[in-house]
């Protein structure tokens, strides 16, 4: 995960969420002709395996895994560019490109061009059952940074700051990505936010956007986001945001209801030795006008969960990372069905160079419902087993 302390400079605390999580170090970006410019180029390429003992989804057809949607298989998961020229006093920006499986995922919510129909990821079909279109390139980032004093200012479309995972595959100790991630937070953020780093040690954000994962709005108002971030010293951070504005209930585009949603977001971090890094994430939010879309019929639909992790860096090739999970959907608006998720992942890592990285990693997933769809397609059990290996390259 992304290091948010504030000598990573204000630009990381605008475009990352704050856990520090235990990693090997990254490799230098090399620029080459950029550098002529003052342009940073980096990026990586992130190939992994899966296998489910389920269907990869709920029985309500909404996906169970975030990224991995394929029950078994080889795949091609993220290829991502990254350009960035950030000065500490100036003007700046960040461009960031995403291609492969996992570009269809983050993109801003898509829809069918020629009808407007929502399209589900998991199943690839339109909500009336035809085929919809797939996208395996995304401008994860766009934008531009104007920096001056205390303050940065950035425009343009950017990563939540919610959330103690990213988008990034190599910032994260774990391959699957977490529940919270997943079905707790939205993805990125098009608008404007400020930083103010008010010392050392305290940050302060803010920022007007267009809402969960829109590049054009959804609907007819603008979402709002305050953030605090502080670091005490180099064993504790804390980080907490709120994001709060209409969003169209479901996801639709200029169809449906509109409701208030609210998210309060926590990220913690204790760096306990040099080796040794605990995490704990919380989510609380709510969506209001649900009633057409979740199972029972409320009117405001609330989820909220925990994730928390234990990373123990062995040496500079191997490490070991812990991960345990619970989400309470307690309408089902996130997930498609009433239901309170546990889920623990083992992920250990070989960094045999700066620029490769190995995981292996075994999950188990249960519910108080029979949410996971088996393989027949028709019987709903209430667990799910999964592994899988990663391969990334760092450049």
């Amino acid at each position: 995960m992304k290091k948010l302390l504030f000598a990573a400079g204000i630009s990381a605390v605008l475009t990352a969420p704050s856990a520090v999580m235990a990693q090997a170090p990254q490799p230098e970006a090399k620029g080459g002709l950029l550098d002529n410019f003052g342009i940073d180029f980096s990026g990586y390429v992130d190939a992994s395996y899966n296998h489910l003992s389920r269907s990869n989804t709920f029985t309500s057809t909404t996906p169970s895994r975030v990224f991995d949607l394929e029950r078994s298989g080889l795949g091609l998961r993220q290829v991502a560019l990254t350009f960035a020229k950030q000065p500490k006093e100036g003007l700046g920006g960040l461009l960031n490109l995403t291609a492969g499986k996992d570009a269809d995922v983050i993109a801003a919510y898509k829809t069918d061009p020629s009808n407007g129909r929502g399209c589900n990821v998991a199943t690839g079909l339109n909500a009336d059952g035809t085929k919809c279109s797939r996208d395996r390139f995304d401008v994860t980032q766009a934008f531009l940074q104007y920096a001056t004093g205390p303050w940065t200012v950035i425009g343009g479309k950017f990563v939540t700051q919610a959330g103690a995972e990213v988008i990034n595959s190599t910032a994260n100790t774990n391959f699957s990505r977490s529940i919270l991630f997943g079905y707790a937070i939205p993805f990125t953020h098009t608008g404007a936010r400020a930083a103010y780093a008010a010392s050392d040690t305290l940050t302060v954000t803010a920022g007007i956007n267009q809402g969960w994962d829109d590049i054009k709005d959804t609907n007819s108002a603008k979402a709002a986001e305050l953030g605090v971030a502080f670091t005490s010293n180099k064993i504790f951070a804390l980080n907490a945001m709120v994001h709060a504005g209409k969003e169209r209930v479901g996801g639709l585009i200029g169809t449906g209801p509109e409701g208030q949603r609210n998210l309060l977001d926590m990220v913690a971090t204790i760096n306990a030795t040099d080796k040794l890094t605990f995490v704990l994430n919380y989510d609380s939010a709510t969506q209001d006008n649900t009633a057409t879309v979740t199972p029972l019929g409320a009117n405001k639909s609330r989820w909220a969960g925990w994730a928390g992790y234990a990373n123990y860096q062995f040496n500079e090739r191997w490490r070991l990372s812990l991960r345990g999970e619970y989400f309470d959907d307690k309408d089902g608006y996130r997930t498609g069905v009433v239901q309170k998720w546990k889920e623990a992942t083992l992920t250990l890592a070989y960094l045999p160079t700066k620029a490769v990285e190995l995981r292996a990693e075994v999950r188990n997933d249960r519910s108080n419902a029979p949410s996971f769809l088996d393989r027949d397609g028709v019987t709903g059990r209430n667990n799910m087993s999964s592994y899988g290996v990663q391969f990334l390259y760092k450049f």
